[in-house]
C-alpha cells in the first residue's frame, strides 16, 4: 500500500521513481489549471507539484535554506558569427557594404529556460546523484543504500544522503546493490529455487558444525580413504588456471591467432574471478569446476595443443578424440562458453539471473550531462554544476518552464 500512496492514480504526484505507475503518471502530466486562481494559488500549486519531484525526501525548511535565486547558466557563442560579427548582431556588416538576402529569415535564437534551473541544488546531493546515474531505481532506494554504507565517495564510505558533492568527486556503489536494483525481480519460481538453495545450504552448514556421534564406529577404512579422496573445488580451480597458463606461455602459442589468445585470456580472467566467488559460495563451486574443466578441453581441442597433461587428465583425455573439431563440438565449445560468461544463473541471488534490465527502465535510461558514469565498475563523476543553456535545462525535470518559475517566485519571496 505504500507504493500505491506515493505514486496515486487519482491526484497523481510525480516521482523520482522507474516504478510503473510513475510512468502512467508521467504519460498524463498535464499542467495545472490557472483560470479563475489567484497568483498566490497558482504558486502554490506549482510548489507542490515541482516539490513531490524534487527532493520528496527533503524537508521543507532544508529546501528554503539550500533554495539560491542566482540560477547559474552559459551562452555558447558561435566561432563563425564571432569571427565575422564581432560578436554583435547589429553590427554585422557595418561599413563593408553586405546587405542580408531580403528572402532570407533571421535565424530565431533558442531562448535559455533559466527557471528549470531552480531545483538545481538538490542536484548536488548523494542521493540525487546515485539516482541520476542510474545506480538506483529511485531516490528513496537511493538513500537507503548510502544510509546502508553501500556508497563511497573519493573512496571512503559516505553514510549521509545529504552530502553536497563538488565539482571532481567520485562516488562508487557495490555492484551487487546496483545489479539489484536495475535488474529484474524474480518470479515465482526463481523464488522457490532460491528458497531450496538457501535451506540446502544452511542445513549442509548445520550438519557440518553439529558432530556425529556414531563417527566412530562408521569409520570407514584406509583403502577407502584412498580409494575415493574428496577433491577441493578450490584446488582445481587453481589447477586449471595454471593450465590455461601453459598454454598461453607454451612454444606452440606463437602461432596462434589473436582471437584464439582472446578467448585464453578471458578464459583466464573468468578462472580468477570464480575464484574470487567460491568462498562466498561453496555449493556451486563443484559445479563451477566442471564446467570450466570442460571449457578448457574444448579450448584445448579446438586450439590443437598438446600441453604437459597432469595425471588425471592422461585418465580424461583417452575419452577424447584427438581429431579436429567438428561441427557437434564447436556447438558444445559455444555452449559451454556462453554457460561461462560472466553474467551466470545463479539462484542465490536477489534478482533474476542471468541478469537483465527491469521492466518500464528504457524510458528513465539517460545520464545528465554533469555526470560521467562508468557503469562497468558502478561509479561515476560529478564533473560540475548543472547550468542552463540555449534550448536545454540541464536538470532533468518533467514540468515546463512556467510551472518552475511560479515555483521559483514563491520561494522568492520566502528569502
Amino acid at each position: 500500500m505504500r507504493i500505491r500512496r506515493a505514486h496515486g492514480l487519482k491526484r497523481p504526484k510525480l516521482r523520482q521513481s522507474w516504478n510503473k505507475y510513475n510512468l502512467y503518471n508521467l504519460s498524463r502530466v498535464e499542467p495545472p489549471v490557472t483560470a479563475f486562481r489567484t497568483f498566490f494559488q497558482q504558486k502554490w500549486t506549482a510548489k507542490a507539484l515541482s516539490r513531490a519531484y524534487h527532493g520528496e525526501t527533503v524537508r521543507e525548511k532544508h529546501w528554503q535554506r539550500m533554495f539560491r535565486r542566482r540560477l547559474r547558466a552559459v551562452v555558447s557563442m558561435d566561432p563563425d558569427m564571432l569571427a565575422r560579427s564581432d560578436g554583435y548582431e547589429h553590427g554585422e556588416g557595418r561599413g563593408s557594404g553586405l546587405e542580408p538576402h531580403p528572402d532570407r529569415k533571421p535565424h530565431p535564437f533558442p531562448k535559455t529556460p533559466y527557471m528549470n534551473m531552480t531545483f538545481a541544488p538538490l542536484e548536488r546531493r548523494l542521493d540525487t546523484a546515485v539516482f541520476r546515474a542510474m545506480f538506483a531505481s529511485s531516490t528513496r532506494q537511493a538513500r537507503q543504500f548510502v544510509v546502508h554504507g553501500d556508497v563511497k565517495v573519493n573512496g571512503k564510505k559516505m553514510i549521509y544522503p545529504g552530502y553536497q558533492l563538488n565539482p571532481g568527486d567520485m562516488f562508487q556503489v557495490e555492484p551487487e546493490r546496483v545489479m539489484f536494483a536495475t535488474g529484474a525481480p524474480k518470479d515465482a519460481a526463481e523464488r522457490r529455487a532460491g528458497r531450496k538453495a538457501r535451506r540446502k545450504q544452511e542445513s549442509s552448514a548445520q550438519s557440518e558444525e553439529s558432530p556425529s556421534s556414531s563417527a566412530p564406529a562408521s569409520e570407514p577404512s584406509a583403502d577407502t580413504a584412498v580409494d575415493s579422496p574428496d577433491p577441493n573445488p578450490r584446488e582445481t580451480l587453481q589447477s586449471l588456471l595454471s593450465q590455461a597458463h601453459a598454454l598461453l606461455t607454451s612454444s606452440s602459442s606463437s602461432s596462434l591467432s589473436g582471437k584464439r589468445k582472446q578467448d585464453l585470456r578471458a578464459f583466464q580472467r573468468l578462472l580468477k574471478k570464480t575464484l574470487a566467488r567460491t568462498h562466498m559460495f561453496p555449493q556451486s563451486s563443484t559445479t563451477l569446476t566442471d564446467s570450466l574443466d570442460a571449457q578448457l578441453q574444448e579450448l584445448t581441442q579446438k586450439l590443437n595443443l598438446n600441453p604437459a597433461p597432469s595425471p588425471q587428465e592422461q585418465v580424461d583425455s583417452r575419452n577424447l578424440s584427438p581429431d579436429t573439431m567438428t561441427p557437434e563440438n564447436s556447438k558444445v565449445l559455444r555452449r559451454a562458453l556462453e554457460e561461462a560468461r560472466e553474467n551466470p544463473i545463479d539462484v542465490t541471488k536477489p534478482y533474476a539471473t542471468p541478469w537483465r534490465p527491469r521492466p518500464y527502465m528504457s524510458a528513465f535510461a539517460f545520464i545528465p550531462r554533469y555526470l560521467e558514469v562508468h557503469h562497468k565498475i558502478c561509479s561515476a563523476v560529478y564533473l560540475r554544476h548543472p547550468v542552463a543553456r540555449p534550448g536545454l535545462g540541464e536538470v532533468p525535470t518533467p514540468f515546463g518552464v512556467d510551472v518552475n518559475s511560479l515555483a521559483f517566485n514563491w520561494y522568492l519571496r520566502r528569502r
